[in-house]
């Protein structure tokens, strides 16, 4: 894991999971670490030679340092929250 700091001051660490042979998901996990509500994900997509043969896969640690501060900047903008909304409430069943 490495630390990043988005432009709104949080700092988040990064982890890579899921790593095929031409792309591995970025996590950024929140700092609050009491929920993964708050956690966000974005693809890495890889253009080296590796992306071109089905047989090979990335490593965790290449992709690691492929991340600079610019290539993390990118793929925060576009992140998405890895855990769905709150459900909404019940619906009450009306007494009439």
């Amino acid at each position: 894991m490495k630390a990043w700091r988005s432009p709104d001051g949080v700092e988040w660490a990064v982890d890579v999971d899921l790593p095929g042979s031409s792309n591995a998901m970025v996590i950024f996990r929140h700092p609050d670490g009491r929920t993964a509500r708050l956690d966000r994900y974005n693809w890495y997509l890889s253009h080296g030679p590796e992306a071109r043969s089905v047989t090979s896969h990335l490593s965790r640690e290449k992709v690691m340092e492929a991340l600079n501060d610019d290539e993390l900047a990118r793929l925060y903008r576009r992140s998405m929250r890895i855990s769905r909304p709150d459900p909404l409430l019940p619906i009450q069943a009306s007494d009439g």
